[in-house]
Parts: C-alpha cells; sequence; structure tokens
C-alpha cells in the first residue's frame, strides 16, 4: 500500500510514517516486499499440501532432505513441522500430470522417505500469504 495510504489509516503525516516504516526496514521488522502472484495466470493451476516423513531422525538425513526440495522449483513453501511427519511442503505445479512427474520422478527418488501424504487444494477462501 502506498505511504499516503498507510499514513492515513494510522493516523500520522505522511512524512511520519514513511520515518516509522523506514525505522521497521532498518531494525529487520519488514523483512521485504512481495508480489501477490496468481499461480493459474502464469500455468500454475495444480497446488497441492504434502507431508512427507523422513526414514531417519539425523541432522544428516533432514539436511539432504531440506537441499533436495531447495533445487526443486515446483516447491514453494517447505516447513520443518512437528507431529507424525517431518516437513510439509506447498507444491505448484501446471496440472495433475506434472505433479505426477514431480512426485515420482523428483520426491519419491529420495532416499531419505519414509512416507508421503498428498492433499490436494480445491479452493482457498482464504489465503493471506504474500
Amino acid at each position: 500500500m502506498a505511504n499516503l495510504e498507510l499514513a492515513e489509516r494510522v493516523g500520522l503525516s505522511p512524512s511520519a510514517c514513511l520515518r516509522r516504516v523506514q525505522e521497521l526496514e532498518r531494525a529487520g521488522v519488514i523483512k521485504g516486499y512481495r508480489a501477490v502472484i496468481d499461480p493459474g495466470k502464469i500455468g500454475l493451476g495444480f497446488v497441492a499440501y504434502v507431508t512427507v516423513g523422513l526414514n531417519a531422525h539425523t541432522k544428516a538425513a533432514q539436511e539432504s532432505f531440506e537441499r533436495a526440495v531447495s533445487r526443486a522449483p515446483e516447491v514453494r513453501e517447505c516447513h520443518n513441522i512437528t507431529g507424525t511427519v517431518e516437513y510439509l511442503l506447498r507444491v505448484e505445479t501446471a496440472d495433475l500430470a506434472a505433479f505426477k512427474h514431480w512426485h515420482t520422478e523428483i520426491l519419491g527418488v529420495l532416499p531419505q522417505l519414509r512416507s508421503i501424504t498428498t492433499f490436494v487444494v480445491m479452493g482457498s477462501p482464504k489465503d493471506e500469504r504474500a
């Protein structure tokens, strides 16, 4: 949002608002700015969340898995989580066929895997990621 609009919303002058935003940026509170892109408009109409369980609970297994998924452009998010599995991935591909290829040929060949569970996104009535 533009500085003028933000200043109006928070009840500050534009210059005071800009100074505060710049201070938040310098302090690292604001880490960056992002464009919100419609995945469908760039050919990524298939979205799935994938949980991954590893066959070994070691630092080496985790680091190896994380290196592998960091090289996969289909993986838009990778989270190390608690519970019965180690990772939650957000995967975006063009379609089901492209997802199947990624699932079988990229993810499925990793030696660290114990389990994979896929949840296909059918709609996103609320999505505040930016």
